[in-house]
């Protein structure tokens, strides 16, 4: 494993915007406020959404695209920045009218309502492409 120990900043809370795309309004957020790194959580509420699964073996991700309105039952993610602008990688768990579930990456969803907590930190965090798995992790 590889670490690297970060102190909290600055801590907000944020209301998302109804009828504008989740995940976009984070990393306009980030821009706005000059987060170069910082963890989020949020809950809520989507008219539809786009979730990403990343198949391992083929070293691609693979979307599932979901019209219909969901539960933003959990939303976890953080903020770096990838190609020198903010990239929030979101992961959600949506829930449906019978409660059944769905979750992975959070592509892009229309918010209905959200809520969010997110708390900064010190490090500037760049995240660059890894051989291992293909991705653009923070190269720690």
């Amino acid at each position: 494993m590889d670490y690297l120990e970060v102190e909290g900043t600055r801590e907000f809370v944020a209301r998302l915007a109804h009828g504008e795309d989740w995940r976009a309004q984070v990393e306009a957020f980030a821009a706005d406020e000059g987060l170069s790194s910082a963890f989020f959580v949020g809950l809520g509420a989507v008219q539809d959404a786009d979730v990403l699964f990343y198949d391992q073996d083929a070293g691609e991700y693979g979307t599932v695209a979901f019209d219909e309105p969901l539960e933003v039952a959990a939303c976890v993610g953080n903020v770096s920045t990838l190609d020198g602008e903010p990239f929030a990688h979101t992961h959600a768990v949506l829930s449906r009218e019978d409660g059944s579930t769905v979750a992975g990456h959070l592509d892009r969803a229309t918010t209905f309502a959200g809520e969010l907590y997110v708390r900064a930190f010190d490090a500037d965090l760049e995240r660059a492409h890894d051989e291992t798995t293909d991705l653009d992790l923070w190269p720690l």
